[in-house]
């Protein structure tokens, strides 16, 4: 048999030797293991490791990671293709297609920002206002007499 070197990106099968609340053990060829987080489980959101996992179960694993203590960090989601996405179904956070939630009638969002300055512009905007209404609700709150 020939040794197959692991290595970040390498694909290779496994079998699931444990499950946790956090993710699932799997075994690899060469009596190496690794860890699925279970945030790599599943391209959808995963709740529970058993609704999707069981313990001898055999899964395709791409290798994410290797840490300095030799530990491998494994994804079943990246070994495989994205689902596509649907046209015109429904979005996250309840959007519709227009990017606005229903009932929105406020203004509508501006541009992203497009470079780094841009960026860094608005952060100190938002920024700047964040912190006179900080300062506004300190004054106010000591005008009133709430400290002691």
């Amino acid at each position: 048999m020939v040794s197959m070197e692991f290595g970040v990106g390498s694909v290779v099968e496994g079998k699931v030797t444990g499950l946790t609340k956090f993710g699932a053990f799997v075994s690899l060829p060469e009596g190496k293991s690794g860890l699925v987080h279970i945030s790599e489980i599943a391209y959808t959101y995963v709740n529970e490791v058993k609704d999707h996992l069981q313990e001898g179960q055999e899964v395709k694993v791409k290798v994410i990671g290797i840490d300095d203590a030799g530990r491998i960090n494994l994804s079943i989601k990246k070994a495989q293709d994205p689902p596509p996405r649907e046209e015109g179904g429904p979005r996250r956070g309840g959007q519709r297609p227009a990017g606005r939630p229903v009932g929105f009638t406020g203004p509508k969002k501006q541009a992203e920002p497009v470079t780094f300055e841009d960026k860094l512009k608005q952060f100190m905007a938002s920024s700047d206002s964040k912190l006179s209404e900080h300062h506004m609700n300190d004054r106010k709150s000591s005008r009133r007499g709430n400290r002691k």
